[in-house]
């Protein structure tokens, strides 16, 4: 086998891959189009106006791997990304990890004290930031007592990382690597509130890519993606990345908030086959299409899908009965995690049970285990364990949650489930009190901390609980000092506080009010009676 090569054999269940002694994944997933005849078919559709073939892509990238290398970053060292949905992350993405570099993509709706969390933890060299992410960048710029040598925005400044980029050499040999060398990181929240930066190899994105992207969903030369969420997310960035360039195929980036009326008009403009989103989206969507607007509903034209897809928290039944009522196309649901990179369980066209997470994804194992270890008999809810090549390596700097999530190669997901008589599999809520917010990992104590920050509050305690749509979104209790009473003042002060301190998913949607919070004899706060 040569170097940077992979070879699949599909004639076996699970597909079989082999990877060369020396293998950097930017060959496989940006160079082998040249070879194979797609220089000059369109991988990238950008909402504004823009495209790239895959022979500019191959250009680019290249530029933008010597660009780093210019600015003196070596091997290993780690390229923090705060980059919108756009052809500027695969250039940065794929530059970094050919030049042997590690991009951390990073979510771009935090604020500055996480952003100078990550930077201060990953030691990164470079920081680059798209011109939107300005003030907050820089507040969390001086935050920290030490700088990273390297601060760009990807454009709008002479001496960007577009300017730099494009008067770069277009020649790059792929650094050395291996299959399993680290090749990029995806930080993911804490229950503590302080994301974990999950460590990937290079051949993780080949493993989801072909288990899940080919064998599962089909993603195929002829498809367009289209991804609701961002690839900042180990979701979107499958959805909207590595599987189009995995099979040869095209993707839609948007770099907006996806509403119900910006992804319809997405939809409509731009003829995506395979749709990407979460089941809070695809509520908003439906409550859309069945509303009356001006006397009549909107129809809009969704008949370039094929499928539509659905992870990130559990999708009721009755939103994929409607969704398929409504649009005549299937959601398949499944669940993933940053951790194992995508979905490692799913339902799949001709084997779906609405209101099932589905079944085990070739390639991967699952177990339920019980409080003591053991596996539970079918029908019996108890943590769900997976394992499979795409799973990260370790926590950066995190030695002790490494060693609670990832033990003898299985991936403790923190997901309660059971699975029924014909193999399905439920989900039953988590094993901790994190919960998920429009797909997005939430820690209660993050939100607990920002409203205790309230004169008024002595107390706080949040849970999930369950909205109209049956999705989960947090719930505060709070308790107030002695003397204050109750008040939509009070309230819409507590909202107003969480909405501009914190990440703009994480506000409660709803603020009860108690004289005293439920708690253990230690006083530990006991959420599960609050739910």
């Amino acid at each position: 086998m040569q170097n940077n090569t992979v070879s699949i054999d599909t004639n076996v269940c699970p597909a079989k891959i082999e990877f060369a002694p020396e293998f950097n994944v930017a060959v496989p997933f940006i160079d082998r189009h040249i070879q194979e005849g797609r220089k000059d078919k369109v991988i990238i559709h950008e909402t504004g106006g823009g495209q790239v073939t895959y022979g500019q892509l191959f250009a680019r990238v290249n530029q933008s791997g010597n660009v780093l290398k210019n600015l003196g970053m070596h091997s290993g060292e780690r390229l923090l990304m705060i980059v919108k949905d756009s052809a500027e992350f695969f250039y940065l993405f794929w530059g970094a990890i050919k030049s042997g570099i590690v991009p951390v993509p990073i979510n771009t709706l935090l604020r500055a004290n996480d952003y100078s969390f990550m930077i201060e933890d990953s030691g990164c060299t470079a920081v680059v930031y798209s011109p939107e992410f300005k003030k907050e960048i820089e507040s969390s710029l001086e935050l920290l007592s030490v700088k990273p040598g390297i601060v760009l925005q990807t454009e709008g400044l002479a001496g960007s990382f577009l300017d730099k980029m494009n008067s770069s050499d277009s020649e790059l040999e792929a650094a050395p690597a291996s299959a399993t060398d680290d090749c990029f990181w995806l930080y993911s929240s804490g229950t503590t509130g302080r994301p974990k930066g999950a460590v990937h190899s290079h051949r993780n994105m080949v493993v989801s890519s072909q288990s899940y992207g080919k064998d599962t969903l089909g993603v195929r030369e002829e498809d367009i993606c289209f991804s609701a969420a961002k690839l900042f997310f180990a979701y979107g960035l499958g959805n909207g990345m590595t599987f189009p360039l995995w099979s040869g195929a095209s993707c839609i980036l948007f770099p907006a908030r996806p509403t119900p009326e910006s992804t319809f008009e997405v939809i409509e403009c731009f003829k995506p086959t395979i749709y990407f989103g979460v089941p809070t989206l695809f509520a908003a969507q439906l409550q859309t299409l069945e509303q009356p607007d001006s006397g009549s509903s909107i129809s809009p034209d969704l008949s370039s899908l094929r499928v539509s897809v659905s992870a990130g928290e559990a999708l009721p039944a009755d939103i994929f009965r409607r969704w398929k009522e409504h649009t005549g196309t299937v959601i398949l649901d499944g669940i993933g995690s940053t951790e194992a990179l995508h979905i490692f369980i799913s339902n799949r066209e001709g084997d779906i049970k609405a209101g099932s997470s589905g079944r085990i994804v070739s390639g991967y194992t699952a177990k339920i285990i019980d409080e003591s270890g053991g596996q539970v008999s079918q029908g019996e809810e108890g943590r769900l364990l997976i394992q499979g090549d795409s799973s990260c390596k370790y926590y950066w700097n995190n030695t002790k949650k490494t060693a609670e999530t990832i033990s003898e190669g299985w991936l403790n997901t923190g997901d309660t489930y059971h699975q029924d008589e014909d193999g399905y599999f439920i989900y039953g809520g988590r094993s901790d009190d994190m919960m998920k917010v429009g797909g997005i990992w939430c820690s209660p104590f993050e939100i607990e901390a920002k409203l205790v920050e309230h004169p008024k509050v002595l107390e706080a305690a949040v849970v999930g609980r369950k909205n109209q749509s049956g999705l989960i979104k947090p719930e505060a209790h709070v308790v107030l000092l002695d003397g204050i009473e109750p008040s939509e003042d009070t309230t819409d002060e507590l909202l107003q506080l969480c909405k501009s301190g914190l990440a703009p998913y994480k506000y409660p949607r709803w603020v009860k009010y108690l004289k005293e919070l439920p708690k253990t004899a230690t006083g530990k706060i006991q959420r599960y009676k609050l739910r």
